[in-house]
């Protein structure tokens, strides 16, 4: 690397942040120091800051905090002229009836929300439901021709509502060349189930949940998908889906038995092209309420200008959003996200503070930017690289944080998606050198490639990179590293006590990864290198550059 001065000096830092505090005129003034990281965090995850939802009295201060620290730094703005990119959303907050009713024709059956059922609506309407719609098993609800696959085959959903079931028909088998096996395609993730339900002209799309192949125990889904739900604005929806959402596993059991169906027959039956679609032989009447507004969100963006190709880009990002105040758990309503994403935010300002006190300035730019509305759908990344500040054709690559190492030092620097781009060997390469190693994710099976916002940017053929150490503990292994990771999800994850602990958080391995989340951006902003897609990657580029 060009810069191995700052490696030492960064190594150097992080010896002192863990020895003795410095002074606090001189934490501000170096990066990656704990006090540094611990005042980011402090502010971006506190109560004040409401869950940073986006449209609220929570996004203004964020963005208020951004635009200080930005400024702060000397940074240039991003988008243009400005340091924001308005983007246009709409909140649609859905008041679903407190029961489904299910009509098998000589009995009717009430399924309780929450309990049941989550159920929302995308449509900018008043009044919106589903009435004696007959709910047909729809296998995955995938149409592959690629693999010759159309679990729609010969079905007419207009007037129907759609039951699928999470992730891809090869979850949980021994082929990995079978829709990549236990790794989620994009076919496996909910969006795209809800784009091809759509597509087919359903009344509604019921989703069969469970916690192996989602990825998230069912507490999760009535966190996420209940209370207002964000989208872009001035989309026409009125020939979606009028009812999306998911129904719980023990409900869609019940649903398979009353029909006279074998529900792992089925499943299994769901696993082959010769799957055929089948009635659940019920009807289901249900409504929402919908209250909706729109409202501008703030992408925010800073540049690092470049010496001698400052028209090329490195991009990174992080989301500065969460999902605000919602449904009450233990007396709390606030869902602060100082894991997702206040972590990645804090380690994207605390990088952008060391390309700026760097003695050498790179070659190409290197882009901040932080977006809005990830948890609502990758929003904000979406509309960015649909209205780029910067030609797609010149940025190099994109570096995202979403998620940040809490428990301590790790010996693994674990790539989301490995084996799409040569983002890999820069990865492996900055990992080698901080005496780490790379693996691909541990759990490919829950998509987690397309659950941030750097899937956004490898959609339109910007080679992206995710990761993060949190499998292999540098002193207590493996196991205890995968206790952490499942503790989280289970209980903090989309819940208000992902909340930050000054004195719980071990900054060690936060300091780890966002020291090499630096040391790529540098390499590749003082390189003519374009990292390219491999071969076998959907998101390979048409014409490499």
């Amino acid at each position: 690397m060009k810069n191995l001065g700052i490696l030492l000096w960064l190594s150097a830092i992080f010896l002192l942040a863990c020895n003795e505090a410095p002074k606090e005129t001189e934490i501000l003034a170096e990066p990656f120091a704990i006090e540094s990281l611990k005042k980011h965090m402090g502010i971006l995850a506190s109560d004040e800051f409401e869950g940073r939802m986006p449209c609220s009295p929570g996004e203004e201060k964020t963005v208020a905090y951004l635009l200080d620290e930005l400024k702060t730094l000397g940074l240039e703005p991003g988008i243009g002229a400005s340091y924001t990119q308005d983007v246009p959303l709409i909140e649609i907050e859905g008041f679903p009836d407190e029961q489904m009713v299910l009509d098998y024709g000589n009995e009717k059956i009430n399924l309780n929300f929450l309990d049941d059922y989550v159920i929302h609506s995308q449509r900018k309407a008043d009044k919106v439901g589903i009435k004696d719609s007959e709910l047909v098993f729809c296998g995955y609800g995938i149409v592959a021709p690629e693999r010759g696959w159309n679990d729609f085959e010969g079905v007419d959903l207009k007037g129907k509502t759609a039951v699928v079931l999470v992730n891809d028909p090869g979850f949980g088998g021994q082929d990995s060349t079978f829709f990549k096996g236990s790794t989620m395609t994009y076919y496996g993730r909910w969006t795209y189930k809800y784009e091809e339900a759509d597509r087919q002209g359903a009344d509604g799309l019921l989703i069969i949940h469970e916690t192996s192949s989602a990825g998230y125990p069912w507490a999760v889904v009535k966190s996420s998908w209940t209370g207002g739900q964000q989208g872009l604005s001035g989309i026409d929806r009125s020939n979606d889906c009028g009812v999306k959402g998911w129904i719980s596993l023990n409900t869609a059991k019940d649903l398979f038995d009353r029909a006279g169906l074998d529900m792992a027959k089925e499943i299994r039956s769901a696993r082959t092209k010769e799957f055929k679609a089948k009635s659940l032989k019920a009807k289901a009447t249900v409504n929402i309420r919908n209250e909706y507004t729109e409202c501008i969100s703030k992408n925010v963006m800073a540049v690092y200008p470049g010496t001698k190709k400052a028209d090329e880009y490195v991009i990174y990002t992080a989301h500065w959003d969460h999902i605000g105040i919602g449904r009450k758990v233990k007396e709390d309503s606030i869902y602060n996200g100082a894991l997702d994403n206040a972590s990645g935010v804090t380690a994207l300002l605390e990088i952008a503070k060391a390309f700026t006190l760097s003695d050498q300035k790179t070659e190409r730019s290197i882009g901040f930017l932080f977006v809005t509305a990830e948890e609502q759908g990758l929003l904000g990344s979406e509309y960015y690289v649909k209205k780029p500040s910067i030609p797609l054709n010149k940025i190099v690559c994109n570096l995202n944080m979403d998620g940040v190492n809490p428990a301590g030092k790790m010996k693994d620097f674990t790539i989301v998606g490995m084996g799409h781009s040569e983002m890999d060997e820069y990865a492996e390469r900055a990992a080698k050198a901080a005496g780490r190693y790379t693996m691909n994710e541990m759990e490919p099976e829950k998509g987690y490639f397309y659950r941030s916002d750097h899937f956004n940017f490898a959609k339109v053929g910007v080679p992206a990179l995710y990761a993060e150490g949190g499998y292999d503990h540098w002193d207590k292994g493996k196991a205890y590293a995968m206790e952490f990771k499942e503790g989280y999800v289970k209980d903090r994850y989309h819940a208000p006590s992902d909340e930050f602990d000054a004195e719980e958080w071990n900054f060690d391995g936060f300091i780890q990864d966002a020291s090499i989340y630096f040391n790529i951006g540098e390499t590749l902003a003082n390189s003519d290198d374009w990292p390219k897609w491999y071969q076998g990657s959907e998101f390979r580029r048409a014409i490499d550059q």
